[in-house]
Formats: C-alpha cells, sequence, structure tokens
C-alpha cells in the first residue's frame, strides 16, 4: 500500500511539474497579447448608473457597471470600481461576462451589444514637451520568466522525486521554449 501511494504522489508530481512546463509557453504568449473589448457596455451603463462612470450612491454597488466590490477584485479590478477609469471597468466587466454570464446584470444585460464602448472623452490636451532622449530598449523579460519558470518546475521536480523525469522533459521541450522566450 505505501509503494502504491509513493507511486501516486510521484505521479502528481510529475504532472504537476509537466503542467507548470506546458502552461509556461502559454502564459508567455497571451502575456503579450492585448485583448480588447468586445462588447459595447455604453447601454449597459446607461441603464445601471445612468451613464455615470464614477458613480458612488451609497447602495453598495460602484462604477458606471455598479460592481460589487467583492465581484470587483475576483475579477481583477484594483482598488474602487468608481475611481477606475472607464476602459478598466469594461475589461473587468469583460471578465465577469466571461464567468458570470449576462446573469450578472439581470436587468441592464440586454442593453449589452457586440463592438466597442465609446472611449471615455480626452482630457484637455497640453503643448508637447520638448523631445526627450531615445528611450532605451526594455530589458528581456521574457527570458527571466523561462529562468523563474524552470528553477519553480525544479523545486517541484525535488520535492516529489523527480530530478531525472523533469531534467529530461526539459532537454526535450527546450528548443519549444527557447523559441517562444525568443532566444
Amino acid at each position: 500500500m505505501t509503494e502504491n501511494r509513493k507511486f501516486n504522489a510521484r505521479a502528481l508530481g510529475l504532472a504537476a511539474v509537466t503542467g507548470a512546463l506546458v502552461a509556461v509557453p502559454f502564459a508567455l504568449s497571451t502575456a503579450t497579447a492585448s485583448a480588447a473589448p468586445t462588447h459595447d457596455w455604453d447601454g449597459v451603463a446607461q441603464c445601471e448608473s445612468g451613464g455615470n462612470w464614477g458613480i458612488a450612491t451609497g447602495n453598495g454597488y460602484y462604477g458606471g457597471l455598479q460592481f460589487s466590490p467583492s465581484t470587483w477584485a475576483a475579477n481583477g479590478g484594483q482598488g474602487s470600481a468608481h475611481t477606475a477609469s472607464k476602459e478598466e471597468q469594461i475589461r473587468v466587466a469583460e471578465n465577469v461576462l466571461a464567468t458570470q454570464g449576462i446573469g450578472a446584470w439581470p436587468v441592464c444585460g440586454q442593453y449589452l451589444r457586440p463592438g466597442t464602448s465609446e472611449p471615455e472623452p480626452e482630457a484637455v490636451v497640453e503643448p508637447e514637451p520638448a523631445p526627450a532622449a531615445p528611450a532605451q530598449p526594455a530589458p528581456d523579460t521574457t527570458k527571466a520568466y523561462v529562468e523563474q519558470a524552470k528553477a519553480a518546475g525544479g523545486k517541484l521536480a525535488e520535492q516529489y522525486g523527480l530530478q531525472d523525469q523533469y531534467r529530461q522533459l526539459l532537454e526535450q521541450t527546450n528548443p519549444l521554449i527557447e523559441t517562444i522566450a525568443g532566444s
């Protein structure tokens, strides 16, 4: 029985290590993609808050799309919804829509339309300052992420006694990982 449990723990550990390595390329590829909103939220905001994206009436819901603080935080919102930009509220709303569906706005969800919302009105444009020195290229953080993921995988492999399997997995997948990392 002990041998069977040891095998199960090793198999679980190998699955965790393999999953982590498989997830790295996907995380790297999606981290650089910009997800544009796919819905026009202006009608929902008009229904929920009269189109006031900065509303805080004291009813326990905030912002143009009337988020509860727990829903706001659980779906990636920082701070309070009523102090966030329209774009940030829409980003969080897209997450809520993906996890809860249109029922998160039981009455006003009927006003959700495909497309994109109108951008927030721009502030008064200040005169442009004198040109700055050329920007230095940003350090390659992708390589650092890959190395960090490999180190984390190594720790997991060590924890489950799977160092040899992990090393073998790295040898087999390293060309793919390096291609994705741009090394």
